[in-house]
C-alpha cells in the first residue's frame, strides 16, 4: 500500500508530506485547492507521461517521492524480475524529478531507473481510477480488457499473440514476395535471355580493340604482303634472279677479309662484324618471313572478324559502352536471377507454413475465445450483484461477445449491454448510460476487478460525478467496503463518501506575497465533521448541519 507522499514544487503546492494509512482514505477541498494537482504526483510516480508545465513557477525541478509498504507477490516478482532486491517487510521507496530544462530523473530505492521501468512497476502498485475513465465505458473496444482482467488469461493471450505474430509475419513476407511475383517471372525470363545471350556470345577484355586491328590488317592484306615481299628480296633475294641478295653479298665481303685476316691483323675487326650482320640479317629474313603469316587475303576470315566486331557493338548498345561493361552486366543478371529465384523457393517454402500458422491462430483464437466467454459469464454475475447494492434494483448487465476480425488482441468483438430497469431489453452501454449511471458501473466493475488483481492500493478521482441521495449513499459504502480489503484513496465531493472516510485528509489553498500555496491537513474528528457539514451546505455550516453530520459519520460507520 501507497504509505506516504512527498511532493515538491508541484504547481501551487510548494511542499507537501501526505501520510495514508489502511483502510478508507479521503481528500476533500474547495475546487481548485490542489486536489488533482496530487492525483497528478501520483501518476508522475506511476511513470505516466508529465510537462514541465507542472514544475511550481520560478523553480528549477519539482520533486515526488513516494513510500510503500506490504507490496504484493506480483509486483514483488517484477521488481526482483528487474533487479530490484525488496522483501515483503522492507519499505519501497520512489523518486522521480523533473528538470525545468525537460531532463527527468528516476530512482527505485536509490537506484537509477528509467520511466518505461517505472510505468512496469507502478502498474503493480497503484491503480488509479479517474473521471475520464468512465469514458473508456463508452468506448466498446475498450470492453475486452474487463473481461481479461476477470478472466486472468494471461497465459492464454501470450500464445495466441505468438500465434498472430508468427501468422502475421509469414502472410506479410509472403504477401511481399508474391505481390510481385507476375512481374519477377517475366524479370527471370529477360534475366535467362540475356544471360544466354552474352555467355554464348563470351566476350573478352580488349577484343574490340584486337578486332579493329585484324581488321584493318586484313582490309590491307596486299599491301602488306607486297612490302613484306619487297623487304624479304632485299634481303635474300629470289630464285630467278641473278642479282645477288645483301646477305650473299656480305658473306662474300666477309669471305674476302677472311683470307688476309691472318696475315693482316687490322681486317679481323672488320671481318668479324661483316660475319655478325650476315647472321643478323638471315634472322631478320627469317623474322620477314614469319610477317606474312598473320596477314590473311581470306575473305571469310575477314567477314567473320566484321561480324564478331558488329555483334560486339549490338551488345554494348544494350548491355553497356565497353566489354567490362558488359561483363559486368553479366554478373550483375546472374546475381539478380539468383534472387529471385531464391525468392521463388522461399515463397514455396513460406507457402508450406501459411496452413499450419493459420490453423495454429484459429486454435489459439478459438481458445482465448473460450476463455473470455466464460469469464464474461461470471464477472457480468458479480457486477449485476454490485449494481444492485448501488440502487441499480433489476438490472441487467451482458457482455455481448462475437466474432472479428483477428488482431493482436484476439478475433473477438465485445460490447457490454445494460437494462437499467425491470422489463427494459439491454442495450448498448454507449447509448443509455448517463454519468452518474457510469460512475457507478465503473465501480461496480473495479470492485470486482479488484478481486481479482495484486494491488494494493485503488484510487478513485471524483468517482462521485454525476451521483446524489441515496446512490451517493450505497456508492460511499460499497468504497468503505472494498477498502477493508485493499487501500482505498478517494479524491469527493460527496459528503457521504467523506462520512465513511478511516482517514480523512483536507486540501486547502491561501495567497501569501502574492504567491499561491496548497497545504495537505489530516483532520481530527471535530475537523472532520466541520468539514462534512462544510461539503453539505457549501457555504457556512450551522449547529444543525453539524449534528447532521456527526449523525451521518456514525451511520456511514455502522
Amino acid at each position: 500500500m501507497l504509505q506516504y507522499l512527498h511532493i515538491e514544487n508541484i504547481a501551487v503546492i510548494e511542499q507537501a508530506n501526505i501520510e495514508f494509512s489502511n483502510g478508507f482514505n479521503v481528500l476533500t477541498g474547495e475546487t481548485g485547492a490542489g486536489k488533482s494537482i496530487i492525483i497528478d504526483s501520483l501518476f508522475a510516480i506511476l511513470g505516466e507521461r508529465t510537462s514541465r508545465e507542472l514544475i511550481r513557477h520560478g523553480c528549477d525541478r519539482a520533486v515526488v517521492s513516494a513510500s510503500f509498504i506490504d507490496i504484493g507477490d506480483v509486483a514483488l516478482n517484477k521488481l526482483n524480475e528487474l533487479g530490484y532486491t525488496v522483501n515483503h517487510d522492507e519499505e519501497l521507496i520512489i523518486q522521480r524529478v523533473l528538470f525545468a530544462d525537460g531532463r527527468g530523473q528516476v530512482k527505485i530505492n536509490s537506484q537509477p531507473a528509467n520511466v518505461s521501468t517505472l510505468k512496469e512497476i507502478g502498474k503493480l502498485l497503484i491503480n488509479i481510477h479517474g473521471q475520464h475513465d468512465n469514458q473508456t465505458l463508452l468506448d466498446a473496444s475498450k470492453h475486452i480488457s474487463f473481461i481479461d482482467s476477470y478472466a486472468e488469461n494471461g497465459a492464454i493471450k501470450n500464445d495466441y499473440l505468438n500465434a498472430f505474430m508468427s501468422f502475421r509475419d509469414i502472410t506479410k513476407r509472403y504477401n511481399s514476395i508474391s505481390a510481385a511475383e507476375e512481374e519477377k517471372r517475366e524479370k527471370s525470363k529477360l534475366l535467362r535471355y540475356e544471360i544466354d545471350e552474352l555467355e554464348k556470345a563470351d566476350i573478352k577484355a580488349g577484343e574490340t580493340e584486337d578486332l579493329k586491328q585484324r581488321i584493318s590488317i586484313a582490309q590491307q592484306s596486299k599491301r602488306v604482303l607486297a612490302a613484306i615481299k619487297e623487304a624479304k628480296t632485299a634481303l635474300s633475294g629470289t630464285d630467278d634472279t641473278e642479282v645477288l641478295s645483301s646477305i650473299d653479298l656480305l658473306n662474300t665481303a666477309a669471305r674476302a677479309l677472311s683470307g688476309i685476316s691472318e696475315v693482316y691483323g687490322n681486317a679481323k675487326p672488320t671481318f668479324e662484324r661483316l660475319t655478325t650482320l650476315a647472321l643478323e640479317l638471315e634472322a631478320a629474313a627469317d623474322e620477314i618471313e614469319a610477317l606474312s603469316d598473320g596477314v590473311s587475303l581470306d575473305p571469310e576470315e575477314l567477314l567473320n572478324c566484321q561480324n564478331r566486331l558488329d555483334m560486339i557493338y549490338d551488345l554494348m548498345l544494350k548491355y553497356g559502352n565497353t566489354e567490362q561493361d558488359i561483363l559486368d552486366y553479366l554478373e550483375k543478371a546472374k546475381a539478380e536471377l539468383l534472387a529471385i529465384e531464391s525468392d521463388e523457393k522461399e515463397l514455396n517454402k513460406l507457402e508450406g507454413m501459411l496452413k499450419p500458422a493459420e490453423k495454429a491462430l484459429i486454435d489459439a483464437g478459438a481458445k482465448l475465445t473460450t476463455s473470455r466467454q466464460n469469464a464474461a459469464k461470471k464477472i457480468c454475475q458479480h457486477i449485476c450483484s454490485e449494481l444492485s447494492f448501488l440502487d441499480f434494483n433489476g438490472a441487467q448487465f451482458l457482455a455481448e461477445i462475437s466474432n472479428g476480425k483477428y488482431t493482436k488482441n484476439g478475433c473477438d468483438y465485445t460490447e457490454f449491454l445494460i437494462s437499467a430497469n425491470v422489463g427494459e431489453v439491454p442495450k448498448p452501454l454507449v447509448k443509455i448510460a448517463s454519468g452518474g449511471e457510469l460512475s457507478r458501473i465503473m465501480l461496480a466493475i473495479r470492485s470486482v476487478l479488484s478481486l481479482k488483481d495484486d494491488v494494493g492500493t485503488l484510487i478513485f478521482d471524483e468517482i462521485d460525478s454525476g451521483i446524489s441521495g441515496h446512490a451517493a449513499h450505497k456508492v460511499a459504502v460499497k468504497l468503505y467496503s472494498v477498502a477493508k480489503k485493499r487501500q482505498v484513496i478517494c479524491v469527493t465531493h460527496l459528503a457521504q463518501i467523506a462520512a465513511a472516510a478511516d482517514r480523512h485528509l483536507f486540501i486547502s489553498k491561501s495567497v501569501n506575497n502574492g504567491k499561491t500555496f496548497t497545504e495537505v491537513t489530516e483532520l481530527d474528528h471535530d475537523g472532520k465533521v466541520r468539514e462534512i457539514a462544510r461539503i453539505m451546505s457549501g457555504t457556512e455550516y450551522t449547529e444543525n448541519l453539524l449534528k447532521t453530520a456527526e449523525e451521518l459519520i456514525s451511520q456511514m460507520k455502522q
